[in-house]
């Protein structure tokens, strides 16, 4: 059998299988779950062997370290899978709710009902971790779905929905609620982009090159996570500490992951405090890029370039520049950002007002992390991405997002005139 036929066919079984699970139950989703944690618990080891392989190649391939970390998988990380698989199970059920209801002058009675996308096609890189993700909300959802993971993180991938499929075939789920499309062929991606026949939403999870593409070719609506160009602006009245605390922690906690700031901003009126602000972070072991002034407070530090103000670094990297107040801090972001998550550090609610008022992006935060960013930290659990988009979803794209509805009338009888 071609690529191309295979390929199909996964759609074909995809298609029937979202038509079986429209009607789930949520005892039956329970039950997939139970066996799905008890499954990857006792193939912790088999899991890390697939991992060690993958780990190899990128090695081999030269691959950089954020993305190494990205890909590898070890007990504390399957622990942590385990944890999201519970979270999810313990979701309240987003299908078949009643969104709204109303009733007309004519008696007719109107109810707008959650139910299921479909058929989803997730296309990602190195996370191991989306696997999992992606299959749990496909079925808290009730969606069929297809993966496409990358080529570094191909045999962790194939493993794990070697166990998800078992699990979910114990639990008497239909068959083929979850397909992997079992080539790192990069020609696969374009053909699961034109299958618009049997794919409802294309979710793509990975680098800009990777959303761009994907962006342009496909005939499938596209829910997609551009990049997380992310700013932490610290205001003339900002709490210094609160100051110093967010930006730590935004940039090293994890500086890998998309709600990490990449560029800081520091109101001009703040310039003695600056090194105080920034210091912790480079003896943390963070390289500073700033603009003129920044990068002439230690003589360690780089001097930025334009493209640094675009630069996702997703490594101990970051990029900061002194800014003529509020209004200096939004033309920069609006500028620079990729509209995913901005944080402001400050005091004055006016102030706070104007900088979410002016910025366009999903997520806006006072005095908090950026990497709060996150499906679990706003209660959605875990999450498929963050949207960058404006429709049909915008942030953290949780199971209850993975839905769309429909309108339920009922009459006695009622003929339009």
């Amino acid at each position: 059998m071609s690529m191309y036929k295979e390929i199909n066919e996964l759609g074909r079984k995809a298609k029937d299988a979202s038509i079986k699970i429209r009607v789930l139950k949520k005892e039956n989703k329970k039950a997939a779950y139970e066996f799905l944690e008890k499954k990857i618990e006792e193939q912790t080891n088999a899991i890390i062997e697939a991992n060690e392989l993958d780990i190899k190649n990128a090695i081999t391939n030269n691959l950089t370290k954020p993305l190494i970390n990205r890909l590898k998988v070890n007990e504390e990380s399957i622990a942590n899978i385990i944890t999201s698989i519970s979270e999810i199970k313990n979701q309240p059920d987003p299908i078949g709710k009643v969104l709204e209801s109303w009733e007309q002058p004519n008696g007719l009675k109107f109810s707008k009902i959650s139910v299921p996308l479909g058929v989803l096609g997730v296309i990602y890189e190195s996370r191991p971790n989306v696997t999992v993700d992606a299959s749990c909300l496909a079925l808290k959802s009730n969606n069929a779905l297809i993966l496409r993971g990358g080529s570094d993180s191909y045999h962790t991938s194939k493993k794990l929905v070697q166990i998800i499929r078992d699990a979910f075939t114990d639990a008497q789920l239909p068959d083929d609620i979850i397909q992997m499309i079992p080539t790192v062929d990069r020609e696969a991606v374009d053909h699961l982009l034109s299958m618009n026949n049997f794919v409802n939403v294309i979710i793509p999870r990975g680098g800009k090159s990777l959303i761009k593409k994907i962006n342009e070719k496909s005939t499938i609506p596209v829910i997609k996570h551009l990049e997380g160009l992310c700013h932490v602006y610290i205001d003339k009245e900002a709490d210094i500490q609160i100051a110093k605390n967010v930006i730590l922690n935004s940039k090293l906690r994890r500086p890998e992951i998309c709600g990490a700031v990449e560029t800081i901003l520091i109101d001009n009126s703040l310039k003695d405090q600056a090194l105080e602000l920034i210091g912790p972070l480079y003896e943390k072991g963070c390289l500073i890029k700033g603009d003129d002034f920044v990068s002439s407070l230690n003589n360690k530090f780089k001097k930025a370039n334009d493209e640094d103000w675009s630069t996702e670094y997703l490594d101990k990297i970051v990029s900061v520049k002194m800014v003529e107040g509020i209004d200096g801090a939004v033309d920069h972001i609006n500028k620079y950002s990729s509209n995913h998550t901005e944080s402001i550090i400050t005091e004055n609610e006016i102030t706070f007002m104007k900088f979410y008022n002016n910025i366009d992006s999903a997520i806006i935060l006072k005095n908090a992390s950026t990497q709060f960013a996150d499906g679990g930290e706003f209660g959605f659990g875990a999450e498929i991405g963050i949207s960058t988009d404006k429709l049909h979803v915008r942030g953290p794209v949780g199971a209850k997002h993975l839905t769309t509805f429909k309108y339920i009338v009922h009459g006695n009888g009622q003929t339009r005139p």
